[in-house]
């Protein structure tokens, strides 16, 4: 018997959220998140099945991560980094110039993030950001690495 389940990557994640519309519009326009599958509209005959699953929501797909939004939490709610559960999620982008044309469609779009910051010891730049309940978000880009003497 194995000492450890051998988890691949990561496949999915949800978001409890307040308002399902403009989370929607935060994480497909910011993050280019594509929308897969949507809840039926209310009355339709698959709405009660769909909600075991889907929770009103919708589930969203970049890359091979798929994120599902769900509206269940009540009006005026934040996400707390300080309790138990999820402290942020971070997202990969390939250069340093992406993080800074983060900062600058953020600043365009009153998003609020922080400033980017050198990790040396992970070999990473990091530029914190909030969705609009308040979850802590993080772009992650390599340390771009000296080309080699020779």
């Amino acid at each position: 018997m194995p000492a450890h389940v051998a988890v691949g990557p990561l496949h999915h994640l949800r978001l409890t959220v307040t308002d399902l519309e403009r989370s929607r519009q935060f994480y497909t326009s910011m993050l280019g998140f594509q929308v897969a599958v949507e809840s039926p509209p209310p009355g339709d005959p698959s709405e009660a099945e769909a909600f075991r699953i889907l929770f009103g929501g919708v589930v969203m797909v970049r890359g091979d991560l798929l994120m599902g939004l769900r509206p269940m939490a009540p009006d005026g709610d934040r996400f707390d980094p300080d309790r138990v559960g999820l402290d942020h999620l971070s997202f990969s982008v390939t250069s340093r110039d992406d993080l800074e044309q983060a900062v600058r469609l953020f600043d365009e779009q009153g998003v609020p993030h922080g400033t980017i910051t050198r990790l040396s010891s992970f070999g990473i730049d990091v530029l914190p950001f909030e969705d609009p309940d308040g979850v802590q978000l993080e772009l992650t880009a390599p340390i771009d690495q000296p080309a080699p003497q020779g």
